[in-house]
């Protein structure tokens, strides 16, 4: 949840920190700056600085000039980047309060650089003693523009606290948020939000004939479970739902093909990442009342190692009866995906878009810039993702799909094998997907961007809340 305390004012006043966003030095002379104030701006800018404090003893002014020749997407990313590094000023100086304003600078151009300091505002404090300490110094952001509604701001806080929910959920502990009770954060969610919850347990799933989830859970000392998310509006502008499907893999071992590598296992309670961000995005959805019948489903468990655990070489039997011959058990992410997604064909759904950590090709081949996506929906509906992918600099990479890819998939003794091999390892997983679907989809994998080393930007170290936005701007768009 936000901790700052974010409204609209409609004055400045002579004792509070300020941010002046402006297009050029004419939008500064009715502030009450000095000559020798405005001679000083006036030669940073000459020596293209485009951010430039100000002292005034009683308090601090910030003035951030809008870089020139920039427009469109680029622009606003640049202002959200700009709003980011403002934290450590605010940090260094001890400012708690302040005012940003739009001087010369469109309402668009304020939200994204409010966008971005917010969104850098976040930290994960629960388990150290001393939150005082580490916390931001900032607790109190007063917007000050007669362009940016009311309903506006209000969106942006939305948005924002959604962001901060999926990166709180994927910074836990496992010792806290195992299966059960990732499933209490997401009801907890619902009930601050609006939309309905069911969360099946394990007898529901075994009924269900989910084997894949069956399977990954079998070393688990915790049941898995599967809940259900729905957001369906009385003016909801599609009769069939939009599924979105998140993994939600609390911890990974690797199972009993445990993961060899170092640091391997040290961030995997990241691995529910793609669970974080539909429990999220659906919140959002609910809250900014958008009139979308979506769906959310996300099967959780651990793949942990145990007696009873899942072993290489085991066949199992999915949701949808097709076998599958399990060569890796750390390749366990696909296996409660693909039930999950078999289970969406009861929708009948217009778009599914699974969202996962699902790979380590992924990540090695685009890095935390952007996500990977693959599928079978129309090229309109991957152009519309691509354009809300730009306008929240969530990007994504569509990567090839062919069929081919298929063969690397075939099995000696069972439909197909979850694992095909070193090479093209993210597409494979998606064509191993794509056997449980029948509806249009997109598989995205989020396994660069969702975990972070450092901090970078409005990333904050740790779980990002990568594609939130981007999911939030596509169904606010879709039609």
């Amino acid at each position: 949840m936000i901790e700052l305390k974010i409204k609209k004012i409609t004055e400045f006043d002579k004792v509070t920190s300020s941010l002046l966003l402006c297009a050029s030095i004419d939008d500064l002379k009715n502030f009450g700056l000095s000559k020798d104030e405005l001679d000083y701006i006036r030669t940073s800018i000459i020596n293209k600085e485009n951010f430039i404090p100000l002292n005034q003893y009683k308090r601090w002014v910030f003035v951030q000039v809008l870089p020139e020749k920039q427009k469109g997407n680029e622009l606003l990313e640049t202002l959200r980047k700009e709003g980011a590094k403002l934290k450590s000023i605010l940090n260094k100086y001890h400012i708690n309060k302040l005012i940003i304003s739009n001087l010369g600078a469109n309402e668009e151009d304020l939200y994204a650089f409010a966008e971005g300091l917010i969104l850098s505002h976040y930290s994960f404090l629960k388990y150290f003693k001393n939150k005082e300490e580490k916390a931001n110094k900032l607790n109190e952001l007063l917007i000050l523009s007669q362009g940016l509604s009311d309903h506006k701001i209000e969106e942006l806080i939305t948005i924002c606290d959604s962001v901060y929910f999926a990166r709180t959920l994927v910074n836990e502990p496992l010792s806290f948020l195992n299966a059960k009770q990732l499933s209490e954060e997401i009801k907890n969610k619902a009930l601050e939000s609006g939309f309905s919850l069911e969360v099946l347990g394990k007898k529901q799933i075994e009924s269900l004939k989910m084997g894949g989830l069956l399977a990954v859970n079998q070393g688990s000392a915790a049941p898995p479970n599967f809940s259900v998310l729905s957001w369906k509006p009385d003016n909801a502008k599609n009769k069939k739902p939009i599924v979105l499907v998140g993994k939600g893999i609390v911890y990974d071992t690797g199972g009993l093909s445990l993961k060899p590598t170092a640091d391997s296992m040290d961030y995997m309670k990241s691995d529910m990442g793609g669970a974080a961000v539909v429990a999220a995005a659906l919140s959002a959805i609910a809250k900014l009342n958008l009139p979308y019948y979506v769906v959310g489903l996300i099967p959780a468990t651990d793949n942990a190692i145990g007696n009873a655990a899942y072993v290489p070489g085991d066949v199992i039997t999915m949701h949808n009866q097709k076998t599958v011959e399990v060569l890796n058990t750390d390749a366990e992410g696909r296996l409660i995906l693909a039930d999950a997604l078999s289970y969406a064909s009861k929708y009948k759904p217009e778009l599914v878009i699974d969202l996962a950590t699902l790979t380590g090709a992924a990540a090695y081949a685009i890095g935390h810039y952007a996500l990977v996506a693959m599928g079978t929906a129309p090229d309109k509906v991957f152009a519309k993702l691509q354009q809300s992918s730009e306008a929240t600099h969530e990007r994504m990479v569509r990567f090839p799909f062919w069929d081919d890819y298929k063969e690397l998939l075939k099995s000696d003794i069972a439909d197909i094998k979850n694992i095909g091999g070193r090479v093209a390892g993210a597409i494979t997983a998606g064509k191993f997907l794509e056997y449980f679907t029948d509806y249009p989809w997109i598989h995205m994998d989020i396994a660069g961007p969702a975990y972070v080393q450092k901090e970078t930007n409005y990333l904050t170290k740790g779980g990002t809340g990568f594609a939130v936005r981007l999911l939030i701007d596509f169904i606010r768009n879709y039609k």
